[in-house]
């Protein structure tokens, strides 16, 4: 059977295209990410649309935005928030920090300390934090887009691994194409675009999405697949530890985001070869130096299709 979402989603990509030129694909991983009720790691060096992305997202899907700045001076409370006394009413008052949105941008996360990136798990985790002794959940949907520059450049602490498995999805945006770079010189400026984007979405029609999304049909012969994917990663010599049942389920949840996209109500083993190198890109460690992309294709090519 055919799924009704192919064409909205298609128009919230169309959009979004015409900010973020020449990065379909991206984008698709993206709102795929989204759709799975994960979050997002994009990793690139600086000026190539990491923060234009994340904004535009937030306007074609009309959902309430804030920025965070990363810094090597930044406090767990300037994302939390923090009490305050009233003098009126004698008595505390929570004032909430700007983690307390539906899409946050935390720019530049590893420019920040471990501890104040530590602030990020709870939220990530639970879609909750923990504050002044008092548990409060934070909105629906709720989306974090983190970016980093690579971790050769001054000035950046690495991201612990608990950290990064939290992410569902980690991907790279790239430079432009000469076309897109082209249009991008001689065109509009992105951020008058971007204010006089309208929402194609709003937050009700995401979590239907969403919901959708989770219903997609996963067959047992597609199961399997996935397993013998996981096993092979903890058993092959190539990589210094295995996927966890987490990153299975990541796996899972986003090919069948990507195959709602594509109009499917079933996940095919394209979509999940689609999104393993993305998914898992950030989660698998080479047992000795060699490239991601070398991993990955060793990791597809070593187990077959049922």
């Amino acid at each position: 059977m055919k799924s009704h979402a192919k064409k909205p989603l298609d128009a919230l990509v169309t959009a979004a295209g015409q900010i973020v030129l020449g990065k379909e694909n991206e984008i698709r991983l993206a709102l795929a990410c989204l759709l799975a009720r994960g979050h997002l790691l994009i990793e690139d060096l600086p000026g190539v649309g990491k923060t234009t992305l994340a904004h535009t997202l937030a306007r074609v899907l009309g959902l309430q935005y804030q920025r965070i700045q990363f810094t090597s001076d930044l406090l767990p409370a300037d994302i939390l928030g923090v009490a305050v006394f009233d003098q009126d009413s004698g008595r505390f008052r929570f004032q909430p920090g700007p983690i307390f949105a539906q899409l946050i941008l935390a720019d530049e996360v590893n420019r920040a300390t471990p501890k104040a990136q530590s602030a990020l798990l709870e939220a990530i985790e639970e879609q909750q934090v923990s504050v002044e002794g008092e548990t409060r959940p934070l909105p629906e949907p709720f989306f974090v887009i983190a970016t980093q520059n690579p971790a050769s450049q001054i000035g950046t602490f690495a991201l612990p691994e608990s950290q990064l498995d939290r992410f569902t999805m980690r991907i790279s945006l790239g430079y432009p194409d000469l076309h897109a770079e082209r249009e991008l010189l001689a065109g509009a400026d992105r951020r008058e675009l971007l204010h006089g984007l309208s929402p194609v979405f709003d937050g009700a029609q995401l979590q239907a999405l969403q919901t959708e999304a989770s219903r997609v049909h996963a067959a047992e012969a597609l199961i399997d697949y996935l397993q013998a994917l996981l096993v092979f990663s903890r058993q092959s010599p190539h990589f210094a530890h295995g996927l966890s049942p987490r990153a299975g389920l990541s796996l899972l949840h986003s090919a069948r985001a990507w195959a709602l996209m594509a109009g499917r109500d079933h996940v095919l083993p394209e979509d999940l070869q689609t999104v393993l190198p993305h998914v898992v890109g950030h989660r698998l460690q080479a047992a000795e130096a060699g490239g991601d992309a070398q991993r990955l294709v060793a990791l597809l090519q070593a187990v077959p299709i049922p």
